[in-house]
């Protein structure tokens, strides 16, 4: 096998280096792509695998030795699970809790995982040696001694190549201590001018802070996760902290079931986080800035009823009650605190500009009444600030250097640093990246909302659903999405992209590693009789992915009477000869027909045959009482414009059929699905097991994976 190996310049991939140095594979390095890029490995064949754990499994298996994936199916999961341990040395804040985790685990092993050295031990091992002097430090000391002892082994065992790998990436500074880049550096090494930048304007390493503020009212959706990976990214990069902030300043759109799943969410993702704050901490204070703001004459009370108000905003009209005294300005807010029917008519807002061309400077509103009880803090307060007041406040307060904002907020940033001038508070730089569109595709919580409220979906986690979790239910592995979002990179072009694109690196990922199974249609079969076919049944055991040991073994039947998907009977003529897969060839001598549908076929077993010369290569079943009852689920875009412009209602282009169920029938080996899992049924597609077998009466439910390829609309 020869390769190359790609990467970012500003984060090696270390343990794939040195992965594939002690498995003494060929691999050539270039350190030219995008920063924020997965590595990609590149093999002669043309094909190429995206990610860290992809390549490393596919390493492992390449290897002289072979325990280097793991000895069988139980050591390859726990090797994949240290596989996803590992990065969580590179965490600052999780460093010594994971050092003292293994060294706990080490206290009675010589290895990770089994017996031998594997994938999983070169992974952490990489880990702890690209921290760089912090790791060295500790490596004197006497505080993890199984740990070190470990450590120490590996490194006497493959010194040569792993010092120079060390010594080449790592050197004195440590992965991840390069200086903060300058403002003209981008993220491409080309000479492309429309590379985007990565540089956050004026930062400094060990000093950035920046925060992801999701407001509790829906689930996380693709939408978000490019936020939240881009505020991982720059953390990373920098150095720095990363805050979790729950805006909840509307309590008639949130709930402690959004705030439990977003953090559910931000955790798949795999993001690393400091804290975890909300704005509702801030109540007091924010309350107390309002105040401060009225008795300065840089707020007012308005009780301009809000149509009317919108439209002096638009015109530039000042409203006649922006020239209240301070002391009316107070009794009114006192009326909105107490949430008194006269204060519910009322607003605060901000004494800006009315004749300003940004329409955002035209007196925003601060604050608004609203009865509705808070999730967290019940009905304590009956007045809540808007985002635009309480963003800016608690950005700075929370130390917050760097705020990530998408480009629709372009309008009001102006607002943002106005807001925290007249606060007396730091400036905080914010930062725009573009939001991410999807063809087919609602972002909008509100119209997510209603199809959940109108039972279009099942709920948020519905796989034609664009979260975080209903996109991980469909099939998705969380590594494509990443991949994928990072791919896009800071760039502050907008973008609509396709789908296809995202499933294409989602099948790179699964395909080398998920198992094989068969199917037929249970209302579109046929069966077809060998005629010198064994007399009795008899079982092989078969490997489910002929190119991925770790995927296991199945038990295939074999038998006289085999089903065939009808569209394959259908193909074939009288005295052809066809494949049977994983079996041999089968001449076809008699199709049985009634009322021009095929109801039989017979023929009989030619073993010798060539599988070269037949033009058919059909999947098959045994007709055995063991077969398990499948439901095969197929998912269409909610909406059936790819685009919908401004002016155009989502409700009149809803896709009429959006989820189709068909039932076929499993080998026996599917009994023994477990929910996430992901396979290949053969000749029909990868499929994610959205609910195992429990009986016979009830079937496994499977979901359809998108490949990446155009698919058919179930219409």
């Amino acid at each position: 096998m020869e390769a190359k190996l790609a990467f970012s310049r500003e984060s090696p991939p270390i343990s794939i280096i040195c992965a594939a140095k002690v498995a003494g594979l060929p691999v050539t390095f270039d350190p030219s792509l995008a920063a924020g890029s997965a590595p990609t490995l590149w093999l002669g064949s043309g094909d190429s695998l995206h990610g860290t754990n992809p390549i490393l499994h596919f390493i492992a298996r390449g290897a002289s030795f072979s325990s280097f994936s793991g000895q069988n199916a139980i050591e390859f999961g726990h090797v994949a699970e240290w596989l996803e341990y590992a990065p969580t040395f590179l965490s600052g804040s999780e460093f010594e809790n994971a050092c003292s985790f293994v060294d706990g685990y080490l206290a009675s092993r010589t290895f990770l995982v089994g017996h031998g050295l594997t994938i999983a031990d070169i992974a952490v091992w990489s880990n702890l040696a690209g921290i760089g002097q912090r790791w060295e430090s500790l490596r004197k000391s006497k505080k993890y001694q199984n740990l070190v002892r470990w450590f120490n082994s590996i490194d006497a065992e493959y010194k040569d190549a792993l010092n120079e790998i060390v010594a080449a990436y790592v050197g004195k500074r440590g992965i991840g201590k390069s200086p903060a880049p300058s403002l003209k550096e981008k993220v491409h090494d080309s000479k492309d001018p429309a590379a985007p930048e990565v540089d956050l304007p004026g930062a400094k390493v060990g000093q950035v802070c920046v925060r992801f503020a999701p407001e509790p009212s829906g689930y996380l959706h693709i939408g978000h996760a490019k936020a939240a990976l881009l505020n991982k990214y720059f953390a990373e990069r920098y150095q720095g902290r990363l805050i979790v902030r729950f805006d909840d300043t509307n309590p008639s759109k949130e709930s402690i079931e959004f705030v439990e799943n977003l953090l559910k969410d931000i955790e798949t993702l795999g993001i690393k986080y400091d804290a975890v704050t909300y704005t509702s901490d801030y109540f007091p204070k924010l309350m107390e800035m309002a105040e401060s703001l009225i008795k300065q004459g840089k707020a007012y009370i308005d009780d301009t009823p809000k149509e009317e108000m919108r439209k002096e905003r638009m015109d530039g009209i000042e409203s006649k009650c922006r020239n209240n005294t301070v002391e009316e300005n107070l009794s009114l807010w006192k009326e909105m605190v107490n949430g008194t029917e006269r204060g519910m008519q009322c607003c605060v807002r901000g004494k800006l500009d009315m004749q300003d061309p940004n329409k955002s400077l035209r007196d925003p509103v601060y604050y608004r009444c609203n009865t509705d009880p808070h999730h967290r803090v019940g009905s304590k307060y009956k007045v809540y600030p808007t985002y635009d007041f309480a963003c800016p406040f608690v950005d700075a307060l929370e130390g917050v250097t760097h705020a990530l904002r998408s480009s629709e907020y372009h309008d009001r940033n102006a607002q943002y640093y106005r807001i925290l001038q007249d606060m007396g508070l730091r400036r905080v730089e914010i930062y725009e990246f573009s939001r991410l569109n999807m063809v087919y595709t609602l972002l909008s919580k509100r119209k997510l909302l209603w199809f959940v409220q109108n039972k279009k979906v099942e709920d948020w986690t519905d796989p034609r659903f664009p979260t975080v979790q209903g996109i991980v239910r469909r099939g998705l592995k969380v590594e494509a999405l990443i991949q994928f979002i990072l791919q896009q990179g800071a760039s502050k072009n907008l973008n609509l992209m396709e789908w296809d694109k995202l499933w294409t690196i989602n099948k790179k990922i699964i395909d080398p590693v998920c198992a094989r199974h068969t199917a037929v249609l249970k209302d579109q079969r046929v069966i077809f009789t060998l005629t010198n076919g064994p007399e009795k049944p008899f079982v092989r055991i078969l490997p489910r992915h002929k190119k991925c040991e770790a995927a296991g073994k199945k038990a295939t039947t074999f038998a006289n009477r085999i089903w065939l998907d009808y569209a394959d009977a259908s193909a074939v003529s009288k005295g052809e000869e066809v494949t049977l897969m994983d079996w041999g060839n089968a001449i076809i001598k008699e199709i049985k027909m009634e009322n021009g549908v095929i109801t039989e076929l017979v023929g009989e077993l030619h073993l010798e045959g060539s599988v070269k010369t037949t033009k058919l290569k059909t999947t098959w079943l045994a007709d055995i009482e063991e077969l398990v009852p499948l439901s095969l689920v197929e998912f269409d875009y909610l909406i059936s414009k790819k685009k919908l412009e401004e002016n155009e209602d989502f409700l009149d282009n809803l896709n009429p059929c959006t989820r189709r169920e068909t039932p076929a029938l499993g080998d026996a080996n599917m009994r023994n699905l477990k929910r996430g899992e992901v396979i290949q049924l053969e000749r029909k597609g990868y499929f994610r097991c959205d609910a195992p077998f429990i009986r016979s009466s009830k079937p496994v439910v499977l979901f359809a994976i998108p490949d990446g390829r155009q698919q058919a609309s179930l219409n």
